[in-house]
């Protein structure tokens, strides 16, 4: 029969064995979960990549092929309110004839004229929607566009003809075919340009209607700081 000493030795000798299972078991069930968790991630990351933002859409998606060359922005008028609206125009080549006196000096010009070849394309400044094509003896062949909020007009004249297809109610986006240059109405036949005039409006008043003219010239220049 063995000593109570030994019975002690023994009883310790089998708790530090079960312990140390214990732990041991304890152990590896921690890493296996920590391992499984990982994998878990990884293949979450696999199936499911993080999507790229889609890029914005340029305005050359949007404009018909035979149209881009026309209706894309010159670095020089990315900042500017309105687009220059005859093409091969810079801003530099404009010339601020809002406060010219017209009529022997009975009345101001209220526009601004842009002289180019006779021929030239002009182009929508602005979108919106063709309220009247009319021919008038001081006009010419003129363009009446209302913007896309209804209180201004955009009001293009002396053209030598509409571009192919344009009619009253249509929409037309900011750089559009519009016509070209010419010397209708009252301009000098020599002296081919475009009378370009901005006018503000209320959204029920119509196109003949009186408005208030603003000089276009700081709109299609790019501001300097």
């Amino acid at each position: 029969m063995a000593s109570p000493f030994v019975e002690k030795l023994q009883v310790a000798a089998v708790t530090a064995t079960l312990v140390s299972a214990g732990w041991i078991v304890a152990g590896a069930f921690v890493l296996d979960r920590a391992e499984t968790a990982e994998m878990e991630r990884e293949i979450a990351a696999k199936q499911s990549p993080t999507p790229e933002p889609n890029p914005a859409p340029s305005d050359e998606a949007i404009i018909p092929q035979e149209d881009r060359n026309e209706a894309s922005v010159p670095p020089e008028e990315e900042t500017a309110t309105l687009m220059i609206p005859v093409i091969n125009v810079a801003a530099t080549d404009l010339v601020d004839t809002f406060t010219d006196e017209r009529s022997g000096g009975t009345r101001l010009h209220e526009a601004l004229d842009i002289p180019a070849p006779a021929g030239t394309s002009v182009r929508a400044s602005a979108p919106g929607t063709i309220e009247r094509l009319f021919r008038s003896d001081a006009g010419g062949n003129t363009i009446y566009v209302r913007s896309e909020d209804r209180e201004t007009i955009y009001y293009y004249a002396h053209l030598a003809e509409y571009a192919p297809g344009l009619n009253e109610g249509q929409k037309v986006r900011r750089g559009q075919r519009l016509g070209t240059v010419g010397s209708t109405g009252n301009a000098e036949p020599d002296a081919p340009h475009l009378h370009f005039e901005v006018m503000r409006t209320t959204p029920d008043a119509e196109w003949w209607e009186p408005a208030t003219s603003v000089n276009p010239y700081p709109m299609l220049v790019r501001q300097q700081r």
